[in-house]
């Protein structure tokens, strides 16, 4: 019995022994043709959104700003505060769901085109393969021993990543810090040291995650790839093989007969796999590591051309369409799903509430504070007086005069203090006491009900009403 037991013990530790594997460092080939275009668009598309928007003036200020030192937040001639959060919101839910009907019609589009992670693991491909070579002068240059050119090559590869990766850092930073402020830093090298950090901090992250993890964020770090398949269907669109025509796989000389051989269309060339970024091969189906990029394809589609079989071996396709090639290929019946029903419903009323609001919007806030010290006073005229503290903010870009009046009680007055005009620069907030006067006769005794209405003297349309209450005797 003794004997048994270290066995047994040895053949349980056995079975629970995890084996991890090194990461290898994937060196993806370029690849051109339709889809690699539409790639380079989107890259260049947001990047000049992302770099170019900085640069942009709108009345005097930066076009898009989040000054969060002094609550203020500057998009495109339009201000917001803190107390508009409810945009934010409406942001988040409108890039939500969003994102979840675009998964639910093309699958991981946004990963393969427009996220920020695959953009800059894309350009930094792009600054590897001009410096160093194509995927196989990458994997030699790697191998090869030490020497002055090696050296003088990663140099000057790794001197562009990281200017590149501190130019992004700036430009991040300049969204929240106006680029002026800090170009004038720069110039006299007095950063800030919270501008300092950020934008080291989000250069090294952008070098790290470009220049070094790159697939490993998708794989390891990124939710998405995780919960994705929750929002896939048998409609959903993929990047998938076609195995009933590539299957069984195999070479074969130019010009032969594949199918007297018993082959397949797929020439096992591997090009999709030696051009794919995250080092998946997509003939065994549909993997959580794959972002959609389509570089697959686009190689599949030219070893197609050269062989002289039909393009689309790898291709955008659906489950159904995969498992039964006669099964309907029209797009409108790929929308008719409930999934995709109430994502886009939810996606459309978000937009619809949000841009109604917007367009209601009004360019002034106001706070409306009852005088602490004396909640009631009466005059030598016999009439009662409140005393209110009214904090007015304009958010419009350019200065406004505003007028101020209350009704809720019949005869009653407004006086601003030391009869100050309402006056506010763009985007300045300022406070004014405010006295409230009505005949004893016309104010029950306790609170009354009161409103004060602020309007704009250059547009009418530019008023708000405030809701507060008059206390009488």
């Amino acid at each position: 019995m003794n004997s048994s037991t270290p066995n047994s013990a040895s053949s349980s530790s056995d079975a629970q022994i995890i084996h991890f594997h090194s990461h290898k460092k994937i060196y993806p080939r370029w690849v051109t043709g339709y889809f690699n275009n539409w790639r380079i668009f989107f890259v260049v598309v947001t990047q000049l959104f992302f770099y170019g928007v900085p640069w942009l003036e709108i009345n005097g200020r930066q076009a898009l700003l989040f000054d969060i030192a002094n609550s203020k937040f500057y998009i495109f001639g339009l201000v917001f505060l803190p107390q508009d959060f409810i945009y934010l919101m409406a942001l988040l839910l409108v890039s939500a769901f969003g994102l979840f009907v675009w998964t639910a019609i093309g699958g991981r589009l946004w990963c393969g085109y427009a996220c920020p992670q695959t953009v800059y693991t894309e350009i930094f491909l792009w600054i590897e393969k001009w410096t160093e070579g194509d995927r196989s002068a990458r994997i030699k240059l790697d191998q090869a021993p030490l020497s002055a050119r090696k050296i003088g090559i990663k140099t000057l590869k790794h001197t562009i990543w990281i200017t590149l990766s501190l130019f992004t850092g700036l430009t991040f930073v300049a969204y929240f810090t106006p680029m002026a402020e800090l170009q004038s830093g720069l110039a006299t090298l007095n950063m800030g040291p919270w501008d300092t950090f950020w934008i080291l901090f989000y250069g090294l992250a952008t070098y790290g995650n470009a220049g070094w993890l790159r697939e490993q964020v998708c794989q390891h770090m990124c939710p998405y790839s995780r919960f994705q398949s929750t929002m896939f269907d048998k409609d959903t669109l993929i990047i998938s093989y076609d195995s009933n025509r590539g299957e069984p796989r195999g070479a074969r000389g130019i010009g032969s007969n594949y199918q007297l051989q018993g082959l397949g269309e797929c020439v096992s060339c591997t090009m999709c796999v030696q051009v794919c970024p995250v080092g998946i091969d997509i003939r065994d189906g549909l993997q959580y590591e794959c972002i959609g990029c389509t570089a697959c394809i686009d190689a599949c589609d030219q070893v197609m051309d050269q062989v002289g079989y039909p393009r689309g071996l790898i291709r955008y396709t659906t489950a159904n369409q995969l498992e039964n090639p006669a099964h309907q290929t029209r797009w409108w019946p790929h929308l008719r799903r409930p999934q995709l029903a109430l994502f886009s419903v939810m996606l459309l009323a978000v937009m619809a509430i949000s841009a109604y609001s917007l367009q209601h919007h009004q360019p002034i806030k106001a706070e409306i504070v009852r005088e602490r010290n004396t909640l009631l006073r009466e005059l030598a005229s016999g009439e009662l007086e409140n005393v209110y503290r009214v904090r007015l903010q304009n958010t419009a870009e350019h200065p406004r005069e505003f007028m101020l009046t209350a009704t809720g009680l019949d005869g009653i007055s407004t006086e601003i203090n030391r009869n100050e005009a309402l006056q506010l620069a763009g985007t300045e907030s300022k406070e004014f006491v405010v006295r409230v006067r009505t005949a004893a006769s016309h104010a029950k005794a306790g609170a009354n009900p009161i409103q004060f209405s602020i309007r704009a003297r250059d547009d009418a349309a530019v008023q708000i009403h405030e809701a507060a209450t008059f206390f009488g005797r």
